[in-house]
């Protein structure tokens, strides 16, 4: 990640042995801002809101376990890197925060989310599935390795973890002239990055661990309409993971959440930087002004 200035990246150690990498942005004083990145990414992902982000926030964006520059866990689940973000927050004594959910980051992000409503300023959601709506038939391989955990349902659920299927994650689905907008090296370096120490049998582990998240959209549903936090999406339509019928979930969910679905694909700050930085100012500063 090309770092501005104003960001300083650090590396903690966790009570458990890993260390995460994370950067921080902005002046602690400020409404802290939680940016929770997906597969295959890292807090590169955010590289071009951060900076921006900055100015009206106390930015915290880290790699999870087994991404990025972070070590991998010993026994991977959501809940895991849960609690080790949980613990990073505590250091950092991190109290009311807006979240960020993308992708993997959601399961993650969530978890955080529900066990201290009280210090949810926010929910950000950006292509971040937290309904059995957002499943469309690309998911059949990896439902039915949740059903039958088996050598054959393995290696078809995980058969996207490859150069083309990290390239596939930027671009399948998107438009053209969008997809000129995305550098390869961004794909290639999340591809280098998987294959480091640990890294690969994360997405295995986290694969399998998401039918376990799952489980939980009741738990998840009542979270929302007990605490209907406010909420602020912003979605690209071509996304080849989640279908479109998950933003009406979350809608309906989330009835005051201001949604907006742009011309982009499930990496959507790779294309449309400048248009989500905008609409998360303005949420910010409408939300933590109340």
């Amino acid at each position: 990640m090309h770092e501005d200035p104003t960001t300083t990246r650090q590396r903690f150690r966790l009570s458990g042995g890993a260390e995460l990498s994370f950067i921080t942005a902005g002046e602690a004083s400020r409404p802290a801002m939680l940016l929770l990145h997906g597969t295959p990414n890292s807090a590169g992902m955010f590289r071009q809101v951060v900076p921006a982000l900055a100015r009206v926030a106390h930015v915290v964006a880290p790699d999870l376990p087994g991404h990025g520059e972070s070590d991998a866990l010993p026994a991977v689940t959501f809940s895991a890197i849960a609690q080790a973000i949980t613990e990073l927050l505590d250091h950092l004594e991190i109290g009311p925060r807006f979240i960020y959910l993308h992708d993997w980051g959601a399961p993650v992000g969530l978890e955080i989310a529900m066990q201290a409503p009280e210090q949810v300023l926010g929910l950000i959601v950006q292509n971040a599935n937290a309904h059995r709506t957002g499943w469309g038939p690309g998911w059949k391989a990896t439902q039915a390795y949740w059903s039958q955990p088996n050598a054959v349902n393995a290696a078809a659920a995980t058969a996207h973890l490859t150069l083309a299927g990290t390239r596939d994650t930027y671009i399948s689905g998107v438009p053209p002239d969008v997809v000129k907008r995305i550098p390869p090296e961004h794909w290639e370096e999340d591809w280098r990055v998987m294959n480091l120490p640990g890294h690969m049998d994360t997405q295995r582990a986290l694969i399998a661990d998401y039918g376990r998240y799952a489980a939980r959209f009741d738990a998840i549903a009542k979270y929302l309409e007990q605490w209907q936090p406010p909420a602020l999406m912003v979605w690209g339509r071509h996304d080849i993971y989640f279908e479109l019928d998950e933003v009406l979930s979350w809608m309906r969910a989330l009835p005051r959440m201001e949604a907006h679905v742009l011309d982009a694909g499930h990496l959507l700050l790779e294309s449309h930087a400048d248009a989500a930085v905008s609409l998360m100012l303005d949420f910010i500063r409408r939300t933590a002004g109340k």
